[in-house]
């Protein structure tokens, strides 16, 4: 399941619907900008709203995103498109057994002409990384990013240097396929914001891919698709100043750390979400809120992000797994039993 999006309803884990809760808070023009980063991605990517969202949020809160899905969803079509209507620069690096972590973070190279050494930036270096199948990369490869992703830099020789911002990691992973992988340490999971899975397009949606590309459509070329960009930095951090001032009732935060405390407690996992989760959903929350037109984050804009910001912070007991247990059916669960404030 994915991230529900903004204007989506009537399920129990989706927030209300934009449409409704605009009229408490006339859209800001870095509102009306980001709002219109969808329109454009659409005009590219077919049937990934909610992710875009997602990845929108985690923008807006200065998180990273983890992609769950099978080959030829566009992952790398989504983040290309995304970047482009944003105005931000991004890269990709495809993860595999042999990249090392200089590969990723860059590092020093000897000037013959200068005897000196000089430091190479490696891809890293962007607005947006897109980590296209980042469990195939041994441990010390995942592990370079974890400096980058938590605070914005990278080392390399003693010398620290500041990434470019904004900056986000979008991570894809398989989860059909798992010869030839590393599972991401529970360390590496907790840096990232979301996890969001992508599912398979409907039928209607199939047939407007093959639709758009029977009549000449080229991933390669966003401009000959539309894609324009509609918002940039200042946008963003516009965006973000706007983000911070979301009010959040002292009761939304104790039932934020109820949910949290309740996945410690419950007989499927061995391991529960941290603080670090608590203060994951509040700011995928008010981002969300901020997103769907309010200035107060409610109880349903908790529930609507708790799958996405937490199912990636437990891990089952052995003895669930083989019994077929899903993470986020108890997650389903554990929402459904804490009280809810009014």
């Amino acid at each position: 399941m994915s991230l529900p999006h903004p204007e989506s309803t009537n399920a129990p884990e989706q927030a209300p619907a934009a449409e409704t809760v605009r009229q408490h808070l006339a859209p800001s023009s870095s509102a009306q900008a980001l709002l219109a980063v969808r329109s454009e991605v659409a005009k590219a990517v077919v049937g990934q709203d909610a992710t875009v969202t997602g990845l929108l949020i985690a923008l807006l809160a200065g998180g990273h995103v983890l992609l769950e899905a099978v080959p030829g969803v566009a992952k790398t079509l989504l983040v290309r498109a995304l970047s482009t209507a944003l105005s931000l620069d991004s890269k990709r690096v495809q993860f595999t057994p042999d990249l090392m972590p200089g590969d990723v973070t860059g590092s020093l190279i000897y000037d013959a002409s200068t005897s000196a050494f000089t430091f190479r930036e490696g891809p890293v270096f962007t607005n947006i990384l897109l980590a296209d199948e980042i469990n195939r990369t041994p441990p010390k490869t995942q592990a370079s990013l974890l400096e980058a992703m938590e605070e914005h830099q990278v080392s390399v020789d003693g010398v620290s240097r500041k990434l470019p911002a904004p900056f986000m990691v979008a991570a894809t992973q398989n989860p059909i396929e798992y010869e030839g992988t590393y599972p991401l340490p529970e360390a590496q999971l907790d840096r990232f914001l979301l996890k969001l899975t992508l599912e398979l397009p409907g039928r209607d949606e199939e047939i407007e891919i093959i639709r758009r590309h029977s009549l000449g459509f080229d991933p390669q070329d966003l401009a000959a698709a539309g894609v324009r960009p509609v918002a940039g930095v200042a946008e963003l951090v516009a965006a973000r100043q706007e983000v911070a001032q979301v009010a959040v009732d002292p009761e939304i935060l104790a039932y934020v750390v109820d949910l949290v405390r309740a996945t410690r407690t419950a007989p499927s996992f061995q391991l529960g979400v941290s603080p670090r989760g608590a203060t994951a959903i509040l700011k995928a929350a008010r981002a969300y809120a901020w997103l769907s037109g309010r200035t107060f984050v409610t109880p349903d804009d908790i529930k609507a992000l708790a799958l996405p910001t937490l199912r990636h912070r437990v891990a089952l007991r052995p003895e669930a797994e083989m019994d077929g247990v899903a993470v986020d059916g108890i997650l389903h669960s554990i929402l459904a039993t804490v009280p809810v404030p009014r």
